[in-house]
């Protein structure tokens, strides 16, 4: 089943639009944090997946004003492309440093270079496209069984040490996403149908998404509960540091309603005082601990308590 009158499965077309409203989300994200690596990596794999659908899924058609010779080297192309990118995704995304040699140099010289010789330069000549897949998959179609067990081999090397429940869960999860990958060269040689093929290389994106999302929702509660550490370490150090420096029990109730944003005027209305009396605490408070702002102040009293002033 096609849709607009195209070549496109309506599978194929499903996909293309979960995946463009998902690059557009996640563009966002990076945007506001555009030294976020991995969500950059997971970007490009995205807008390669969907080059890869949209060409594939629309090309070869007559009825498009583009050469057909042109629509199948982009349709190919895309398939190439991603199936070129994942390696590298995997040793940047996922540490796997021993597959280095693969992403940078195996892939352009076993994956891409093949492509380019008999996809490009060949069949733009003789434009004989199942000459171009005999000769210009064979290499590929090897190379891809190399890659399998190179990531298959560093996948368990880094995490054959961790015996916890979920990291067995994320490598069943990394060996089910690589798997369709490495199986593109294999579909381009026995032209499959383009239903099996989307299944195929997008169901190993769905299982790379669901690791990238459990990763992120793990880092950020990582950073969550070091927060809250950071904060009760903060804490600790303020209330010591109020003894260090000898500060009385109703500066330190000043100190704490500065610490909590209000202004000298909100703090005399809290403590029933005049606001006079604020300002003179505050001088104290200040001569007391050898500052002269507020910033001062509170970065002071949060910073680690230094055994000299006990000393002194």
């Amino acid at each position: 089943m096609t849709v607009f009158g195209t070549e496109m499965h309506i599978v194929t077309f499903n996909f293309v639009v979960i995946e463009i409203v998902m690059f557009l989300y996640q563009l966002q994200y990076y945007l506001y944090r555009p030294q976020d690596k991995q969500r950059s990596w997971f970007l490009v794999l995205l807008l390669l997946l969907i080059f890869y659908n949209i060409t594939g899924g629309l090309f070869p058609d007559p009825n498009i004003p583009i050469p057909i010779v042109l629509q199948n080297i982009l349709a190919y192309a895309g398939g190439f492309a991603v199936a070129s990118y994942v390696p590298y995704y995997f040793y940047k995304g996922f540490e796997l440093d021993d597959i280095r040699f693969h992403a940078l140099y195996g892939v352009p010289l076993f994956l891409l270079l093949p492509f380019f010789i008999f996809f490009v330069v060949i069949y733009a000549i003789d434009q004989n496209l199942d000459k171009a897949i005999d000769y210009g998959v064979i290499i590929p179609f090897f190379y891809s069984f190399v890659i399998l067990v190179a990531i298959a081999k560093a996948i368990w090397k880094k995490y054959r040490k961790r015996t916890q429940q979920n990291n067995i869960v994320e490598i069943i999860a990394l060996y089910a996403a690589i798997l369709p990958w490495v199986s593109m060269t294999i579909i381009a040689y026995f032209h499959l149908s383009q239903l099996l093929e989307v299944l195929l290389t997008n169901g190993g994106f769905i299982f790379i998404s669901i690791l990238f999302f459990t990763r992120y929702i793990s880092k950020a509660r990582r950073e969550y509960e070091q927060l809250i550490g950071a904060n009760n370490q903060s804490n600790i150090y303020f209330h010591e540091n109020c003894k260090v420096y000898q500060l009385t029990s109703r500066e330190i109730e000043i100190v704490e309603l500065i610490k909590a944003g209000n202004k000298y005027r909100e703090i005399a209305e809290i403590l029933f005082i005049s606001e006079r009396t604020v300002t003179t605490h505050v001088q104290n408070i200040y001569q007391k601990i050898n500052v002269s702002s507020k910033v001062a102040l509170i970065q002071k009293l949060e910073q680690k308590v230094h055994l000299s002033l006990y000393e002194g």
